[in-house]
């Protein structure tokens, strides 16, 4: 790149926006509605690269505004989006319990072995069953057993760990 244009947008980095904007029209012939400092600057460095090594090719010119003219853009949402009288309902319904997709159907029995033991725990409607007893998570049952906090999913295979 030109060492010109180089020294020309580190100088811009130190004005400030209404600077800016003033040689945001100055080179790029229109006034800027964005008071966005990094994109003033992005827009001014594009402008003076382009004047410096050549704009874009009439090939290429045209085949953006082809682009833009396919683009199905909308501007506002289609007529009756927000049609008042359609009544949505705002209230959800939290006397059923949504149940996790990664549990399997009531009545499965998930198994594990531990120290030389195996554990038997059975998924019921509402909760866990393990050693003739209720449990509301399968935390609960791998806390009870291990005497340590699990996430109760990983304990029991039935999804893996993410490494973050």
């Amino acid at each position: 790149m030109n060492q010109m244009v180089i020294l020309a947008i580190e100088e811009l980095r130190e004005l400030n926006v209404a600077a800016l904007r003033t040689i945001y029209r100055l080179v790029l012939g229109e006034e800027s509605k964005s008071f966005n400092k990094q994109f003033l600057l992005r827009r001014i460095a594009w402008r003076l690269q382009a004047n410096a090594e050549g704009d874009l090719s009439e090939r290429a010119r045209h085949r953006a505004a082809a682009i833009a003219d396919d683009a199905d853009l909308r501007t506002r949402a289609p007529k009756g989006f927000l049609d008042p009288s359609v009544s949505v309902p705002r209230t959800v319904d939290r006397s059923r319990s949504a149940r996790d997709w990664r549990l399997p159907p009531p009545g499965t029995l998930l198994t594990r072995r531990l120290d030389n033991r195996q554990i038997v725990v059975k998924v019921l409607e509402q909760g866990f069953e393990y050693d003739s007893r209720r449990y509301r998570s399968l935390s609960a049952i791998a806390r009870e057993i291990t005497g340590t906090r699990w996430n109760g999913l990983l304990f029991f295979g039935l999804a893996e760990r993410r490494d973050a």
